[in-house]
């Protein structure tokens, strides 16, 4: 089969190529997956370059979500040959065949295409834990998504926007503004650059944001400190800026305002009922149509550099799709 594999680390993507390797061996509780969608996230980019917190050993195939059609699980396992079904692990998305951890792979909802599932695992249980588990986000509370033609900030605007709250999207690139306002319809969009709080100010009346939601740290963290309303939340998401951010203890003590980490893959692990009702919530609004990923290319998988290097030059809003086999 062709997969694309990882293997020596390096900064350009020389390091990684196509090609053609044995089948992956099914081991007892993994269910075993014909590709026919696959989506790329950044920490793929991240591992590429071994500067992912998961450092797997080179050589590894690169890919952490898919969709796809079962070809063989355990027989109690609850899915049968011909399944049609998403799921990911930290690699081994990007091939014609994988074999995930049966906590990983979920059925998918009806009416979702393969490219539309691919791209939906990952991104939206980072927002759905993110927003809904952790902050308990309401109707009508101000969200700030920073990140926002990013797969994981586009489902955060798209989630937070289907449960009825007001959503402020925000880019560090200024020419994407009218992109992420028509694809993600929020209710305002916005340059994140410098000193954007008053920004934020005048759009929510002086009430600032009950929650803010970011994947991009440094700079765009150290302002979002000024953004957060009073008992808000400040989701630490990520570091797409290259600068891990640090505050000052004062400043959410005397704004009275939480900090809290997000890492929605261990969250599933350690909790893996709450997991579950995490994936069924996901599964029930996309087969509702109330949410719906952003995808800006389906590639197939000959043409991946194209993808990987769109995403390293922040060229993209929304999700790369690579279909295997071509």
């Amino acid at each position: 089969m062709q997969a694309l594999c990882v293997e020596t680390l390096t900064d350009d993507l020389s390091g990684v190529s196509l090609i053609t390797m044995p089948q992956p061996a099914r081991a007892p509780g993994e269910v075993l997956i014909e590709v026919r969608a696959a989506s790329l996230n950044f920490p793929d980019l991240l591992m590429t370059q071994g500067a992912y917190q998961f450092k797997p050993d080179p050589p590894f195939t690169s890919g952490l979500e898919c969709a796809g059609l079962v070809i063989d699980a355990d027989p109690d396992s609850g899915f049968a040959p011909g399944d049609r079904v998403m799921g990911g692990n930290k690699v081994g998305a990007f091939a014609e065949i994988a074999s995930l951890p049966i906590r990983g792979v979920s059925k998918m909802p009806d009416g979702v295409d393969f490219g539309a599932a691919a791209a939906m695992g990952a991104a939206y249980s980072t927002a759905y834990t993110g927003l809904v588990e952790i902050c308990g986000i309401r109707p009508g509370q101000w969200i700030l998504v920073h990140g926002a033609s990013g797969g994981v900030g586009l489902a955060a605007c798209d989630l937070a926007k289907s449960l009825g709250a007001r959503v402020i999207a925000a880019t560090g690139v200024a020419e994407k503004m009218d992109a992420i306002q028509k694809i993600a319809n929020p209710d305002a969009t916005i340059h994140a650059e410098a000193r954007f709080r008053e920004k934020i100010a005048d759009i929510t009346n002086g009430a600032l944001c009950d929650v803010v939601f970011d994947p991009v740290g440094g700079d765009v963290f150290d302002e979002s400190t000024r953004c957060v309303a009073f008992a808000g939340k400040l989701v630490v998401v990520g570091f797409t800026s290259g600068r891990i951010a640090e505050v000052a203890t004062n400043i959410p003590l005397i704004k009275g305002f939480s900090i809290v980490g997000l890492r929605a893959g261990e969250y599933a692990r350690r909790f893996p009922e709450r997991g579950r009702a995490i994936n069924a919530a996901i599964a029930e609004l996309a087969s509702a149509g109330q949410i719906t990923p952003a995808i800006d290319r389906t590639l197939p998988l000959s043409r991946w550099r194209e993808g990987f290097e769109a995403m390293q030059e922040r060229k993209l809003v929304g999700k790369v799709v690579f279909e295997p086999g071509g």
